[in-house]
């Protein structure tokens, strides 16, 4: 690794002080590979086959941007291509929401949109989540455990077993990415694997949604219609910290790909003085409570309430984290909003003394 310099070296921004290998994500490669050849039988529609190529694109773009660093640009065409194979499977065809605030069928050409974006998006949302010793591989594995689980329920073997296999990369890999900053064991998966992981939970998200409605009415322990909102519930972390900082971004006019410390995880860091694992700990803790709680809701509670405690939670993680957020760019938006409600009081002011005269 130090004599090819297959190394991740610390900048401003990084968490880490030693040079650390980045290529942790190529065991969960060349494991899932293998891992599919023998379950390609459990598959009903030849899944296993329409993985590989996706799981390649990923793999060889993910390398080349450790080594090199490639632009955003290339890495979403990328995906964009990567996704497509899973999209012309059969098996990931979503005809149906249940009833999800009355809708029942999908088109097919808002299937593809709807599909495809939200699988980019879940890819991206975990790759941005890997700022941290121990957060991706966390958050991977409480979302994995939760899908291994649905799918077993649901007699889906194959994306059950799929589940348990990446699951077991990642808690073999956490191991080493929680060694010490100073221990030579230390390794990052980085976009090698962190694209991966990305694209093999957007696929199983996607067939989630897909599930058959018998299926899922007689074995899931929530309302069928209810799977959206589960969905989002299971991928909250990534998701919230993702259009959080994105926001973050275009509010101060810069590019939403663009790199800094505005992440949740670097604000526990950073202004709690947590450690890297304390941290991971409890985003994962908070990840797993959550979906329980909203599996708990969904065995009874419709559609509108399980929007309002999503809408409330988002909110509040939303006024907590821009509350301890003392980045320049957020300081100036605090000022200009301050100023903004000191020109409308003044207003105010004058208004009721005009009134008085």
């Amino acid at each position: 690794m130090e004599y090819k310099n297959l190394m991740d070296n610390p900048t401003k921004r990084s968490s880490h002080i030693c040079n650390t290998p980045t290529l942790g994500g190529a065991s969960f490669f060349y494991t899932l590979i293998l891992a599919l050849f023998f379950l390609k039988a459990w598959g009903n529609h030849d899944e296993a086959i329409y993985f590989i190529p996706g799981l390649t694109i990923l793999f060889i773009v993910g390398l080349k941007d450790d080594l090199l660093v490639l632009s955003p640009y290339t890495k979403l065409v990328a995906q964009l291509l990567s996704v497509t194979f899973i999209l012309s499977n059969d098996s990931f065809m979503i005809h149906s929401l249940n009833g999800f605030f009355g809708i029942y069928d999908v088109p097919i050409y808002l299937y593809y949109f709807i599909g495809a974006f939200m699988m980019v998006t879940i890819i991206n949302a975990y790759n941005l989540i890997d700022g941290i010793d121990g957060l991706a591989a966390m958050v991977g594995i409480v979302i994995l455990i939760i899908y291994a689980t649905i799918f077993y329920m649901t007699n889906d073997y194959f994306y059950f077993l799929l589940s348990l296999t990446l699951n077991g990369c990642l808690i073999a890999f956490l191991k080493f990415n929680l060694a010490p900053i100073d221990s030579n064991k230390k390794i990052f998966m980085g976009d090698t694997g962190s694209l991966i992981v990305g694209f093999i939970i957007s696929v199983l998200t996607l067939k989630f949604l897909a599930l058959s409605p018998d299926s899922a009415k007689q074995n899931l322990p929530f309302l069928i219609e209810n799977i959206p909102l589960i969905a989002i519930s299971i991928l909250i972390v990534p998701l919230f910290d993702t259009a959080r900082v994105f926001t973050i971004r275009l509010a101060s006019k810069r590019s939403p790909f663009s790199a800094d410390r505005n992440h949740t995880h670097h604000i526990l860091i950073d202004y709690f003085k947590m450690s890297h694992r304390k941290a991971s700990l409890i985003i994962g803790g908070f990840n797993l409570i959550f979906v329980y709680l909203f599996i708990i809701l969904g065995s009874s509670s419709y559609n509108s309430w399980l929007i309002t405690i999503l809408v409330i939670t988002v909110i509040l993680l939303g006024y907590f984290f821009y509350k301890y957020d003392y980045s320049f760019a957020n300081i100036k938006r605090k000022i200009r909003f301050r100023k903004k409600v000191d020109v409308v009081k003044e207003k105010g002011k004058n208004i009721i003394r005009k009134k008085d005269k």
